[in-house]
């Protein structure tokens, strides 16, 4: 067995022993499929026959699946709305052999509901039915005694914030987080949005999208072109002091900063189908890789193919781990 080889195996049988703490929002998706025919005579839009629905765990859940398909064990935790759908995420974690611990039902809102219309295996809509207020202070004091006991009653190898800014998500929640993982060594990997990107101080992995990054920063639009990528990652270093930034960029490949120099790697070509759900897989990978002590160049490489292979399915799907393996030795990636 090749040097490379032999490190990738060791490596993702590594992933079997880690605990993975998931802090996020929580959702359904919902999937249409159906058959384009004919236009609508009401409007000029398609009319979709619908042949099949799919409900499948989202958000912070995908990570959640993601994870366990790398045979790993996520623990989820997460506010969700005291409704059908909120039961209906109990019952597919149940399914899925996944804890519910970590779920806390809130008063005041609605479980996450993304629809998506697919006509002729393309996506033709997407609907979303949510609410996004910040928890209220009792649903905070709850969800963080929910945290605090997992983190008491398991050995967490590391952590991942999940947030959609869909209110699960506070200041408050990645202060206290974020200061327990500090004093007990544990590492913290980001995937952010908006509402709370600047508020993740000193965590150990950010992982942003290009557009995240610059909304996150607030740099306006039509100065896009006028401050590199690279000039806004070092102000986002100073603020808020992550060890690492790994910035995705979509068809372009995955950029990481670690204090000192960039890296850029270029996307694997793939045959792209759907980039819904990318991201988690991004996230989950990195997050593992992280765990078992990885360089930042073995994060980003594992992390980019990844991020790829999931694009060629239709849909919200985890990662296939035994492909994963095979393509990242077919693709020699650095584990040193």
């Amino acid at each position: 067995m090749k040097k490379r080889e032999k490190q990738l195996r060791e490596l993702f049988n590594k992933f079997d022993d880690k605990k993975v703490l998931i802090i996020g929002d929580v959702m359904i998706d919902i999937y249409l499929f159906g058959k384009v025919t004919r236009i609508s005579p009401e409007a000029p839009v398609p009319v979709v026959d619908v042949f099949r629905r799919n409900n499948r765990l989202g958000g912070a859940a995908n990570v959640a699946l993601n994870v366990r398909a790398l045979n790993a064990k996520p623990i989820l935790c997460s506010v969700i709305g005291n409704d059908d759908a909120g039961f209906e995420i109990s019952q597919l974690l149940f399914q899925e052999k996944m804890a519910t611990e970590g779920l806390i039902l809130g008063c005041n809102r609605k479980t996450t509901k993304k629809y998506r219309i697919i006509g002729n295996s393309t996506q033709m809509l997407r609907i979303d039915e949510e609410d996004n207020h910040p928890l209220t202070e009792q649903e905070e004091t709850q969800f963080w005694r929910a945290i605090q006991d997992i983190l008491k009653n398991e050995h967490i190898d590391v952590i991942i914030f999940q947030d959609y800014d869909k209110g699960s998500i506070t200041p408050n929640i990645i202060k206290w987080t974020t200061e327990w993982a500090r004093a007990n060594n544990v590492p913290t990997v980001v995937d952010p949005k908006k509402r709370n990107f600047l508020e993740y101080k000193d965590v150990t992995l950010f992982k942003p999208n290009l557009k995240e990054l610059y909304e996150g920063m607030e740099i306006p639009q039509n100065a896009y072109k006028e401050e590199s990528k690279e000039t806004i990652i070092e102000k986002l270093s100073k603020k808020n002091r992550p060890e690492l930034i790994m910035v995705t960029l979509s068809e372009q490949g995955i950029l990481i900063y670690n204090k000192t120099k960039f890296e850029y790697f270029p996307a694997c070509i793939r045959n792209i189908a759907d980039v819904s759900g990318a991201g988690d897989t991004v996230v989950s990978v990195a997050a593992l890789t992280l765990a078992c002590g990885e360089s930042s160049r073995s994060i980003a490489e594992l992390s980019n193919l990844a991020g790829g292979l999931v694009c060629e399915y239709i849909g919200v799907v985890p990662i296939n781990k035994e492909q994963f393996l095979n393509e990242a030795i077919i693709n020699g990636s650095n584990t040193n």
